[in-house]
């Protein structure tokens, strides 16, 4: 093994890894090739194979792992920084310290005080969030900036496909109907974390 390395391989995963390699026909030499290609709720998701060393791509980082050689995208290399390839009951596992970061929200910083944060909190807590309760959920005022209120929906509406009918027909109108300096209600809620993501499949 190189001095510098990203990743880490265990003995026994090391072992595993060699003889497959090892099955692959012809003659020249197969790297194990790993390349992040997305994330799975709180993790990444990889896709390993097996390459001709030959075939690396000029931006493909190459790491020695005794006899293995082991490539990767030179742009997956802070995402794999500290991994270990391990094997488990399951089979071979990437554990892996590093995650996705968080989807950027589009709210600005915007303010949270002022006669019309106020107003904009009170309507949606007499009449948006009884309205919506039936849901199992709620909505909650991130920002206000100038006249466009910024709302996160929780619960289950949290990832709801029904989530921007919602906003649109029911939770803006309810707002600038109440409100009228209001302008727009953005929705800038992680749908993809939801519990329900497809909440209108259970509806009739």
């Amino acid at each position: 093994m190189s001095e510098q390395t990203v990743l880490s391989i265990t003995p026994d995963a090391l072992d595993m890894i060699l003889q497959l390699r090892d099955n692959e026909p012809g003659d020249e030499e197969f790297a194990l090739s790993i390349e992040v290609t997305g994330f799975s709720g709180p993790r990444f998701s990889y896709e390993l194979a097996f390459t001709p060393l030959s075939d690396k791509r000029e931006d493909w980082v190459e790491e020695r792992h005794g006899d293995l050689a082991l490539i990767f995208p030179k742009m997956d290399t802070g995402k794999l920084d500290g991994a270990v390839l391990e094997l488990t009951e399951q089979g071979l596992a990437m554990n892996n310290p590093n995650s996705p970061a968080p989807p950027s929200m589009s709210a600005p910083a915007g303010d949270l005080s002022g006669p019309l944060v106020e107003r904009v909190q009170q309507v949606i807590e007499e009449q948006v969030n009884p309205a919506i309760a039936a849901h199992g959920g709620g909505a909650e005022l991130v920002s206000v900036d100038g006249t466009i209120a910024y709302l996160r929906l929780f619960g289950g509406c949290q990832g709801c496909g029904l989530a921007q009918v919602t906003l649109k027909q029911g939770i803006e109108r309810i707002l600038l109907e109440s409100i009228p300096e209001l302008s727009q209600v953005v929705d800038v809620t992680d749908h993809a974390s939801g519990d329900n993501p497809y909440y209108e499949s259970q509806k009739k």
